[in-house]
């Protein structure tokens, strides 16, 4: 029995740091969707993991022959540098659609949580025990066994593809929310995330 507790908490640990989608959503009106030309859009105040995010979306949607482009080539510097007002943007969503997108792909960093883990081959999160005896048998090592606890941070991502060609309450195709557990680094961060986001769009049907 302790080994097969041992299993699930390093199974647990060995996952802590993922991506996870929390949940998603799919516009009714764009069954047959699927997006031709592509501005990829990444919002966080870290410009590394921004380019690394954009260019790997877009090397993965090339892949799939989906014209794609990262908003660091096609958006001014100026646009970036200062706060744009809806009219403005409007405007630049309009050079878009002449210049060829049907579709944004936009991905924002929504917020940041601070978490606190106890680290023990007995103490399993999102486990419940539906007596005492057996929750008092499981967790009374706390005084025997000596644990930590770890400070990890959670990040709250949001991706969205909007159609671009109807700029009104209609134009989003997809959203989902997605959890990134303790990143360790933005290379490896990066990765998991853009793969996730290519499996939700290609069980929606969205990409080939």
């Amino acid at each position: 029995m302790k080994r097969f507790y041992s299993i699930v908490m390093l199974s647990v640990l060995l996952s802590c740091s993922s991506t996870r989608m929390i949940d998603s959503w799919k516009s009714s009106e764009y069954n047959n969707y699927q997006p031709k030309k592509v501005l990829i859009v990444g919002i966080t105040d870290n410009l590394t993991a921004r380019k690394i995010f954009e260019q790997n979306l877009k090397d993965k949607l090339s892949g799939r022959g989906i014209s794609a482009v990262e908003s660091s080539i096609v958006f001014d510097e100026d646009f970036m540098n200062s706060k744009q007002t809806e009219e403005q943007i409007d405007k630049e969503v309009n050079r878009l659609v002449s210049d060829g997108y049907d579709s944004v792909l936009i991905s924002a960093v929504k917020g940041v949580d601070n978490e606190i883990s106890y680290s023990g081959n007995k103490f399993l999160s999102g486990y419940y025990w539906h007596h005492f005896g057996r929750y008092y048998y499981l967790y009374q090592d706390v005084y025997f066994e000596p644990g930590y606890y770890n400070n990890y941070k959670v990040y709250h991502i949001e991706s969205s593809l909007y159609n671009i060609k109807t700029n009104n309450a209609k134009s989003l195709v997809w959203v989902a929310s997605y959890n990134i557990i303790d990143p360790i680094s933005i290379n490896s961060t990066v990765h998991n995330y853009v793969n996730a986001i290519i499996r939700a769009l290609k069980n929606e049907s969205l990409i080939p």
